[in-house]
């Protein structure tokens, strides 16, 4: 039988393109397997440019202190596929992640089908058939047309903050980014956005008045204690929280801060032993909020910063925000077909840099500077050092005696 890694490796074969955004295909197979989405249990759908997956990890942490059980949906993954599907609580096994991805692609056919559509349908169909109280939707990109938006009537709409990001499938401006995403907004489903710049702002709101839906703006951070660090997390706790409040469950004061110490959420500003921090900030906004965290941890205290971006990003922009906190750079390619080449990215900074054709060596060269390292640039590099620090003991260690 078939690993699960040999189908979604053969899935990524289905549709020429990695991204190409419709909804058609979606209901074409959702209806092949009976309609999955119509039968979850209620649920949360959320959209934004940054923070959406620590944000549903703080509103997973709530419910489940709170009592009830969550099915969780997010992308992309870190180390393991696996980790996108959260069923009752719990990853997704092997085997019925198998099962699933099997199913899907004998009800598809030979359709075409992109990567991200089918998995999605596999998703939702392990969520229709286990039961559970709440089920937590991350969109993948933009919103209108991601195949996660299949929801007629979710229970709430959660909006993160909206920046630029991809612009060549949401559009150049801030408008129409913001228009992209208010998307999932349904008529008359009440909506939690989180702060936003004033034209992202003015599409939410206009879009949730022409749907008939009820839209809150969290005006204030939290100031409970939390288990994610930065000053952004405060934010984005402040909107898990009204989410908790409004999510009708009636979870308690006590089990909302209790669940904003219990959140997990890999590759936020994660530290790895005594040296290494991970963070999967892809965007200038996020770099922005890493700079931030880095000065509130380490001070006036430089970073070597292993360094890999996609192409598709702005990283030049991102480069420039992570420059004040640098001492120097390692550069590095993402394991991704859309990885942009180190020797495109060393001539657009200004310290010294070092180039390295894969991830584990950088790492190890790295470590022979004094300064903290900080990884970042991509989710997809985030995952591949997480995968590395767990198959090699002594590097997450910091054991130099032994990496020789």
């Amino acid at each position: 039988m078939a690993t699960s890694d040999a189908i979604l490796e053969r899935m990524m074969t289905f549709h020429p393109k990695v991204i190409d955004l419709t909804l058609d295909r979606t209901h074409r197979l959702l209806a092949a397997l009976g309609n999955p989405e119509r039968s979850l249990p209620p649920v949360v759908h959320i959209a934004g440019t940054n923070g959406k997956g620590s944000t549903q990890a703080m509103i997973r942490a709530g419910l489940e202190v709170g009592g009830a059980s969550v099915h969780a949906y997010t992308s992309p993954h870190l180390a393991w596929f696996h980790e996108r599907i959260r069923l009752a609580g719990k990853i997704i096994s092997e085997a019925a992640l198998t099962d699933l991805l099997d199913e899907c692609v004998q009800k598809n056919g030979a359709g075409e089908i992109t990567f991200f559509e089918i998995t999605t349908c596999a998703a939702l169909l392990a969520f229709a058939r286990t039961p559970a109280d709440y089920t937590l939707l991350e969109v993948g990109l933009g919103g209108r047309l991601d195949a996660t938006n299949v929801v007629d009537h979710p229970a709430l709409t959660i909006i993160t903050p909206v920046s630029i990001d991809h612009q060549q499938y949401l559009g150049e401006t801030l408008g129409e980014i913001a228009l992209e995403k208010a998307g999932i907004i349904k008529t008359g489903v009440p909506v939690v956005s989180a702060p936003q710049q004033p034209a992202a702002a003015e599409v939410l709101g206009k879009t949730a008045a022409e749907r008939g839906s009820k839209i809150r703006f969290v005006s204030e951070p939290c100031l409970h204690p939390l288990a994610l660090a930065g000053a952004h997390q405060k934010w984005n706790a402040a909107l898990a929280v009204e989410t908790l409040r409004a999510s009708g469950l009636g979870i308690s004061d006590a089990a909302i801060r209790e669940g904003l110490l219990r959140t997990e959420w890999p590759a936020r500003f994660q530290r790895i032993g005594e040296r290494f921090v991970v963070d999967g900030a892809h965007n200038a906004h996020s770099a922005d909020a890493l700079v931030q965290t880095w000065r509130e941890v380490f001070a006036d205290q430089r970073a070597t910063i292993v360094f890999g971006a996609l192409a598709d990003k702005n990283y030049s922009e991102i480069l420039s925000r992570l420059e004040p906190i640098a001492e120097r750079f390692v550069f590095v390619p993402v394991e991704n077909s859309r990885s942009e080449s180190p020797a495109m990215l060393a001539p657009l900074v200004h310290c010294s840099w070092q180039i390295h054709l894969s991830l584990e060596p950088a790492l190890r060269a790295a470590l022979d500077f004094s300064e903290p390292v900080l990884l970042t640039g991509s989710l997809f590099l985030a995952g591949e050092a997480l995968r590395i620090f767990e198959q090699n003991p002594a590097l997450r260690a910091c054991d130099a005696s032994t990496l020789r």
